[in-house]
């Protein structure tokens, strides 16, 4: 194997660096989640429910589920790195994931038991935004690059 042969085996598309990006970015979260100082109140985290007070950064509300959901995306993320295929459907569903919890927070009342995640409203935003920014990628990165045959 020569070694144009090679890196060419281990050359990665756009989308598979950004599916690797966002993956990291959410396994760093979900570690962070977990970081006293990091996030407030780290000492009223709870595995659910609208009551645990931590708060990422100060402003994010997190649970023990929410840093799971957080570093199980993140490791998808990274698992995108592998498979074009797979970095675009990660970035796509994913996104549609988001979404929906968007619209769930948007929904379903913070103190209501039905905020099982936790969810707050700095949380409903950038959930948007993240939705947002998978779908976009996920699409305008996911095209197949389309090459001309010349005669």
């Amino acid at each position: 194997m020569t070694a144009q042969t090679a890196s060419t085996h281990t050359a990665r598309s756009p989308i598979q660096v950004i599916s690797g990006l966002f993956g990291a970015v959410f396994l760093l979260v979900g570690i962070l989640g977990f970081v006293p100082g990091i996030t407030k109140d780290l000492d009223t985290i709870m595995f659910a429910g609208h009551q645990s007070q931590a708060a990422l950064l100060g402003i994010f509300q997190v649970s023990v589920l929410h840093n799971i959901v957080h570093l199980l995306f993140g490791i998808v993320g990274l698992l995108g790195l592998r498979s074009r295929k797979l970095a675009k459907t990660y970035l796509i569903v994913g996104g549609i994931v988001y979404a929906v919890l968007w619209i769930y927070g948007l929904v379903v009342p913070m103190e209501s038991m039905g905020n099982f995640v936790p969810l707050n409203t700095a949380d409903n935003w950038l959930h948007f935004v993240l939705a947002v920014a998978m779908i976009t990628t996920g699409i305008v990165f996911g095209r197949k690059a389309h090459t001309s045959v010349t005669r």
